[in-house]
């Protein structure tokens, strides 16, 4: 690396060029609430699943497995 860089990088203050007095804070909240569906795994569920297809496949296999399930006992 170029020592421009690291002198650059290394820079924790904003760039005076920023201006974010326009800026309101929290103008996106609500919507990203609504619209966003995420859900954070505990890290060891997160080593069995290792991506969100196989999230969805456990889970609709356990939906399959519950209104089966209920089915069952219903029509008893």
């Amino acid at each position: 690396m170029s020592q421009e860089f690291e002198a650059t990088t290394n820079n924790d203050e904003m760039r005076s060029e920023y201006d974010f007095s326009g800026g309101v804070r929290g103008k996106y909240y609500a919507a990203y609430t609504q619209s966003s569906n995420v859900v954070i795994l505990d890290p060891d569920v997160a080593e069995i699943f290792p991506d969100s297809a196989s999230v969805n496949e456990a889970l609709r296999s356990l939906v399959k497995i519950a209104k089966s399930i209920q089915s069952n006992t219903a029509s008893l």
